[in-house]
């Protein structure tokens, strides 16, 4: 068997082009990237940002890529710290296949200091970033990796080299190598998200893309590495995926169409229903402490992640990466103070007894119509048993931010000032704002002396 399918990802990753690109895709970019941004200035106050940032400086707190909110590093740091801001939150964009799911947005961090480092223009960054996508969301069709015990960030390492090699403009030869090195190392356990979850929730893949930008600088200075990595002996598809097929030369870059934006600050699966929680609350006029008992009907994905299925139970909840991967605690604080956002995981809010008597109040079952729906749809069903024997319900199919209802320019930026507005001011958040926008004019450097700290933007070029 030849050993050519990293040569095919590599081909389609260099000769991918600024012009392949149409206006829906160039627009899905930049929203995508100012939601992740908004992400990350709002996770500037993150328990694990500090430390991160202390590991950062101890061990080479300078070079040629910028750290969001001040600070520079090397370029594979700077993709891992950058990447981690993004990530902390969980408020990030999804994908939805049908046997993973994943957070294309997390290879930004790799894509913007490789961009970043070569002087990239704005259609670099914007053409290295759609191939990331396309890479990580068509792996995630054909090549799942979750039912095997191995987490999302298994095709991240892939998609993340993808970007990184593009925005450094190598050629064939070494991006293959890249991508190779980086897949061969870089295969992660998914029990970073079952059980009693840790800081690694929001950390590994911006380990990934750190370690995958570091895998890309040492092919373009011709270190080698595997190239049977997907069909060699022991490779991907051997150890790990199981055969499949992908021919990457009929490829587009309009996979990023595809992902959605969360509306509320929780895990992805839980978008229609929580929307359908506080949809029914609105319509129905009925408070907390109405309620005796609500029922969900859902999709299997959500209920084995989210809803105490084969990933654990959802009820013992201490932690902000435990709050925020609980179907029961999400719809909990979603009714009792009627938003999710960031401040909902605080830990004092995590630890009120409001919550958890309300989570005891709530059964999650999953669904197999509704499991067959998806992922082109996400369905659920809610129903509110209330106090004086009303019984309310509401089934949707989708939310707002689904790619059946993509989110607007102006709400995108909505976003991005409520999220970020604890770390930057109204003027900077709406200079970052307006960089985005411009992209295609501009020169990647001019974005990121905004994003560390300096409030100007020149003219571009």
């Amino acid at each position: 068997m030849n050993h050519e399918m990293v040569r095919d990802l590599a081909a389609f990753v260099v000769r991918r082009s600024w012009n392949d690109l149409d206006d829906d895709i160039r627009r899905a970019l930049k929203l995508r990237i100012l939601d992740s941004l908004g992400c990350a200035f709002g996770a500037l106050g993150g328990e694990p940002i500090r430390p991160l940032r202390e590991h950062v400086t101890e061990f080479g707190g300078d070079g040629p890529c910028t750290l969001l909110g001040g600070g520079r590093a090397a370029p594979d740091r700077a993709a891992f710290y950058n990447g981690a801001l993004v990530r902390y939150l969980d408020f990030n964009d999804s994908y939805l296949a049908a046997g993973e799911t994943c957070h294309p947005s997390d290879n930004l961090g790799a894509v913007l200091a490789a961009a970043e480092y070569a002087d990239a223009t704005g259609q670099d960054l914007l053409t290295a970033l759609a191939v990331a996508y396309q890479v990580q969301c068509r792996l995630s069709d054909e090549a799942p990796v979750r039912h095997k015990g191995f987490d999302h960030t298994t095709q991240g390492a892939y998609a993340a080299a993808a970007g990184a090699a593009r925005a450094l403009g190598l050629d064939e030869e070494r991006t293959a190598h890249g991508l190779a090195i980086s897949g061969t190392a870089l295969n992660a356990l998914r029990v970073t998200r079952t059980g009693r979850l840790s800081h690694w929730k929001g950390l590994a893949y911006p380990h990934t893309a750190g370690g995958a930008t570091q895998a890309v600088f040492l092919a373009r200075r011709g270190i080698t590495g595997p190239l049977g990595v997907f069909e060699g002996n022991k490779g991907f598809m051997d150890t790990i995926a199981g055969p499949f097929r992908l021919d990457w030369a009929r490829e587009d870059l309009s996979r990023v169409t595809r992902t959605i934006i969360k509306r509320f600050n929780a895990e992805i699966h839980s978008q229609s229903a929580t929307e359908a929680l506080l949809d029914l609350k609105s319509r129905q006029a009925f408070a907390a402490a109405d309620v005796r008992r609500i029922e969900v009907d859902i999709f299997d994905v959500a209920y084995h992640i989210i809803g105490g299925g084969e990933e654990g139970g959802k009820l013992d909840v201490h932690t902000k990466e435990e709050a925020d991967h609980s179907l029961p605690y999400i719809l909990a604080v979603a009714l009792l103070d009627g938003r999710v956002m960031p401040e909902q995981y605080r830990p004092e809010r995590i630890g009120q007894d409001d919550v958890h008597e309300l989570m005891a109040m709530i059964e999650i079952r999953p669904n197999d119509e509704y499991s067959m729906r998806f992922p082109h749809e996400m369905p659920c069903r809610v129903t509110v048993h209330l106090a004086d024997g009303r019984r309310v319900a509401l089934e949707k199919d989708d939310y707002r931010g689904f790619h059946t209802q993509p989110l607007p320019w102006a709400d995108a930026a909505s976003k991005f000032r409520q999220v970020s507005r604890p770390h930057l001011t109204e003027a900077r958040a709406g200079e970052i704002i307006a960089a985005v926008d411009d992209l295609p004019a501009i020169r990647i450097r001019e974005l990121t002396r905004l994003l560390g700290g300096q409030s100007s933007v020149g003219t571009g070029s």
